[in-house]
């Protein structure tokens, strides 16, 4: 969250409450961030704020006056000790229906909150916390933007398809199996679901979508994303994949992470003309003496190249090969280039 426009953070040693009132005008933003605060007490909230970070502190129980504060759009509560008790408090606050952003990141809860009461809310985080599953989040606006549930325990995706307005799904770090529920989605442009248990692909037709992380899942193929004509970066490491399949019809793929996977070649590429970085680190491709073909698109695009703990990165003239293939190559694994 950005810092103050009319006044400064505290510093931890301070007063907190010196930080709500200056002579420069009403206060509209208050970073309370790492004050190691255990409760608002000593702490001025003055009714024209629209935006409060309460980040890094030690709050158990929510203030029963930032309910009250009628201007408020982004409220941050990030890594604190709220649990689901005292984040009920949310489901009461009339004043805040026009609050947009509301991060609860990091704290202790076990369940969704309940954000009905927030009619025009864009950002919704709660990620970092042992949240079972998405029940209760058809309660949330349809108005959302942004919804972070990463490092839950999230096993199914679920009450999320009338988010139509959507344009950022972060569930990485769950219990999912299976890609589902997306088709209403058609304005997702990110889509999180590394460190997941998934084995296939099912994108639903997303025509929007510019990024795409299956990082660390149980994939074998990579079938299923060729509908994806909009993507630029595809995050695939640490899969099972050993085949290089389905990229052709992705024309505008800049980044490509296949990196400690099963391949053995390198294919379907040659069309990619815009790509820029390709990590195929940590498999099994043998030789060099194709990879001129198979990257004939890209050629003079490439800028970043990994292929370090491969068969092929110990031929001879390794660089020397690689840097005449692509003549503007920036680097080459862990190397760099002037």
């Amino acid at each position: 969250m950005a810092e103050s426009r009319t006044k400064s953070a505290p510093d931890a040693a301070g007063d907190p409450a010196a930080a709500a009132a200056e002579d420069d005008g009403p206060a509209a933003v208050l970073d309370l961030t790492s004050c190691q605060l255990h409760d608002l007490s000593s702490v001025e909230l003055p009714p024209t704020l629209t935006e409060l970070d309460l980040t890094a502190n030690r709050l158990t129980d929510l203030d029963p006056r930032i309910g009250q504060l009628s201007n408020l759009k982004k409220l941050s509560l990030r890594q604190n000790l709220i649990d689901d008790a005292a984040a009920a408090a949310i489901s009461r606050w009339e004043a805040l229906s026009g609050l947009e952003e509301l991060v609860l990141r990091d704290n202790k809860l076990t369940k969704l909150p309940d954000a009905s009461i927030f009619k025009r809310l864009l950002v919704f985080d709660v990620s970092f916390n042992e949240i079972p599953s998405l029940s209760g989040l058809s309660k949330v606006s349809s108005t959302l933007k942004e919804l972070y549930v990463s490092k839950n325990e999230v096993p199914k995706m679920e009450e999320i398809d009338r988010f139509t307005d959507l344009q950022i799904l972060e569930l990485g770090s769950n219990r999912l199996r299976v890609i589902e529920n997306l088709q209403n989605l058609i304005n997702l442009q990110e889509l999180w679901l590394g460190r997941n248990r998934i084995k296939t692909v099912n994108l639903c037709g997303l025509k929007c979508i510019k990024k795409i992380s299956l990082q660390s899942n149980r994939l074998t193929s990579m079938a299923g994303f060729e509908g994806c004509i909009a993507l630029e970066e595809l995050y695939l490491s640490h899969n099972g994949i050993a085949k290089m399949e389905g990229l052709s019809t992705l024309v505008n793929l800049r980044v490509l992470d296949l990196s400690s996977n099963k391949l053995k070649s390198i294919d379907d590429i040659q069309s990619l003309t815009r790509l820029e970085d390709l990590w195929l680190n940590d498999n099994q491709i043998e030789s060099l003496e194709t990879i001129a073909e198979a990257v004939t698109g890209s050629r003079e695009k490439l800028t970043t190249l990994y292929l370090e703990n491969n068969p092929c990165a110990k031929s001879p003239n390794y660089f020397t090969t690689l840097k005449r293939i692509f003549p503007n190559i920036q680097q080459i694994d862990s190397k760099i280039f002037a």
